[in-house]
């Protein structure tokens, strides 16, 4: 599988993301049905993306400072600033700082992200178990 898991697993966030935020053709279905099984989705995939992480990736735990978050929520926060950065691509102009300010925000997070792999592989953080 090209990307691993996770990224699958990113991918699926994203596009629930996209159907919760930006809707089939420019409309959000607000259906609370839809909603529901939207956010029951989502908590799902959080829970495949933690489960995998602790599957599969050692940690240390004397020393090691815990993270306020799991590898599963920080996934689900970088898949909703990237539909969100996408939709403002698609939809406001070039100019707009709402444009730009979505992108910093996501690359932001892209570091976050990075910087908390490098420290759970390094022994420097943990994660909750939750």
């Amino acid at each position: 599988m090209i990307g691993g898991p996770l990224l699958w697993f990113a991918r699926d966030l994203a596009v629930l993301h996209e159907k919760r935020i930006v809707g089939r053709g420019g409309s959000v279905d607000t259906t609370p049905s839809v909603v529901v099984e939207i956010e029951r989705r989502r908590v799902e995939l959080v829970m495949a993306v933690d489960d995998w992480v602790a599957r599969n990736v050692s940690q240390h735990r004397l020393g090691a400072t815990l993270h306020t978050e799991t590898v599963g929520s920080v996934v689900d926060r970088l898949a909703e600033s990237s539909v969100r950065a996408h939709h403002a691509l698609m939809t406001l102009s070039a100019h707009d700082d709402m444009l730009h300010c979505a992108w910093h925000h996501l690359a932001e997070l892209a570091d976050a992200y990075d910087d908390l792999v490098r420290d759970v592989l390094a022994g420097r953080r943990r994660l909750p178990e939750w």
